[in-house]
């Protein structure tokens, strides 16, 4: 973690001014095609939901804009946010909230990620709830259109959150809606943008991936 001086930090201006509301959150919907991913989770046995949480994990944490945050009135800059994200065991309706490093493989993740979930005994490990985290959740029993969280109303909390619902068939691909809740002292809309180009390359890059491993 760097500390970034206020004087030389090009977003200031901007800050300060959305530092003048109240709320200073903004929350956005978009479509995301998820048809590369979601072969590539059945060919190999992993969970869609595991994977699409470490793979916005590796997306958000491309964009810099997205790994500022504040901490006793001083501003830093994380090498790289963590997912924190809402899971169920099997026939429970009780949910609990699993907090662990995303590491650099896709499928060692998918399974300490299950591992870790069906060990967890608590609700949630306080002593891992940091500053530099990720905030994820789905419903994948709907169709998610807009989406909002609850929240301590904090000005300085820049913890992204990110939710989808239940992927649908649409003219032969597999399409989901991903919502975004952000703190607009620090993220606009070109770092949603790039978000989103960011998540789309890495789906494409696990397909191609999977056809190198495939040749003899």
């Amino acid at each position: 973690m760097r500390r970034i001086p206020w004087d030389s930090w090009p977003r200031k201006e901007i800050f300060d001014f959305f530092s003048a509301c109240d709320h200073p959150f903004f929350s956005v919907t978009f479509q995301v095609d998820v048809t590369k991913l979601h072969r590539f989770c059945r060919k190999r046995g992993l969970s869609f939901y595991y994977a699409l949480v470490f793979l916005s994990t590796k997306a958000i944490n491309s964009v810099e804009a997205f790994r500022y945050l504040l901490s006793d009135g001083q501003l830093f800059l994380v090498e790289e946010r963590a997912p924190s994200f809402t899971d169920l065991k099997p026939g429970s309706e009780l949910f609990h909230i699993v907090t662990m490093p995303c590491g650099e493989n896709l499928e060692t993740f998918c399974r300490m990620a299950r591992k870790k979930s069906m060990e967890q005994a608590s609700f949630l490990d306080q002593s891992a709830e940091t500053g530099d985290l990720i905030y994820f959740s789905c419903l994948p029993w709907v169709q998610l259109t807009a989406l909002t969280n609850e929240r301590a109303l904090d000005p300085d909390d820049s913890v992204p959150r990110i939710a989808w619902g239940k992927f649908q068939p649409e003219n032969g691909r597999e399409v989901l809606h991903i919502s975004l809740e952000l703190n607009h002292r620090f993220v606009d809309g070109i770092h949603v943008g790039k978000f989103y180009e960011a998540l789309c390359r890495l789906m494409d890059t696990l397909e191609d991936q999977g056809r190198q491993k495939s040749k003899p």
